[in-house]
């Protein structure tokens, strides 16, 4: 597990009131302006500035948590000036803010503002932290709620445990850890097709973090389909030496896999069979019942379901 907190910048969506269909008649262009408007399809809408803006926003990570002007224009393609006046504005608004240098840069608290705004709206949180809660008491360890973004997964809520040997063993909200590289994204993955996961991993070799980290796409698709049908997946060291976890699946109305829940272990190995068992079969009790809360209809055909305890009987 990590222990960084990195915060996603919040990505605007476009609305339209009046007629969703043409957004230029409803802002009262006219009808011939509409036309050419829409002709040119969703691009005529984006504002270049707001764009470029929100991807230098995008660069940072916790792995680069510190960029350099020169880098940043180089990276989005646009002049040195542009970026500045750019970087000028974000700073002014708070979303970065100066570090080791004039010419170097971070981000700033606005962005960790959004991001927590963003957090507070979801319903999934909402509904997730009592469930979180109650895991978390009945095995005594802390327990996550993880949401997937592309190719990260993002721990989106927490039920910190208060026991001793969790002291140095903690995860913040809106830490970011690789998708293909923990059992957290191979099970936020369990619905995607092999073509779908070739899409969002391009390249032929994918990063290593450990010996265990799935080589190529194949080797990912193939871990992934094997958690599905477990309908849990279980990690013992495998991301992080000394850190295990049991991680499921939640699904809302339509079936679909929207975030996954875990409880993690401050050991490289859970225990003993049964202690690993036990502890499957109350993650994956947790699981259902958040499902249930989004409106899931569980199937007996549902491995998750198949493995809860009592049929979420403790929650």
């Amino acid at each position: 597990m990590a222990k960084t907190t990195t915060t996603a910048s919040a990505k605007p969506a476009a609305a339209a009131s009046g007629n969703p269909r043409n957004p230029a008649v409803a802002l009262g262009a006219a009808p011939e302006a509409a036309d050419d408007e829409a002709a040119g399809g969703a691009s005529s809408y984006l504002v270049p500035g707001l764009e470029r803006g929100l991807r230098i926003l995008s660069e940072f990570s916790a792995r680069e948590p510190v960029l350099s002007a020169p880098e940043l224009s180089k990276r989005i393609g646009i002049p040195r000036t542009t970026t500045f006046r750019l970087l000028q504005t974000l700073e002014a608004l708070g979303f970065i803010e100066r570090a080791n240098g004039d010419r170097h840069f971070r981000l700033g608290v606005g962005v960790l503002r959004l991001g927590f705004e963003y957090l507070n709206s979801l319903e999934l949180t909402d509904l997730g932290t009592p469930v979180l809660e109650r895991l978390r008491d009945t095995t005594g360890l802390s327990t996550h709620l993880l949401i997937r973004d592309r190719r990260d997964v993002v721990f989106v809520a927490k039920a910190q445990s208060n026991a001793p040997m969790f002291g140095s063993v903690k995860v913040h909200v809106g830490t970011r850890l690789p998708a293909h590289a923990t059992v957290h994204g191979h099970v936020l993955m369990g619905d995607l097709t092999r073509d779908a996961m070739r899409q969002l991993y391009p390249e032929k070799r994918l990063e290593a973090f450990t010996e265990h980290t799935p080589a190529t796409v194949d080797e990912l698709y193939e871990r992934v389909r094997h958690y599905a049908r477990l309908g849990y997946a279980v990690s013992e060291g495998a991301f992080e030496s000394g850190i295990s976890a049991v991680t499921a699946p939640v699904r809302d109305h339509s079936g679909s896999i929207v975030a996954a829940i875990t409880a993690t272990v401050p050991r490289s190995e859970i225990g003993s069979a049964d202690e690993k068992e036990r502890l499957v079969e109350t993650v994956c009790g947790a699981a259902v019942d958040l499902s249930q809360r989004l409106n899931y209809r569980p199937l007996d055909s549902d491995p998750t379901v198949a493995h809860a305890r009592h049929k979420v009987a403790l929650f």
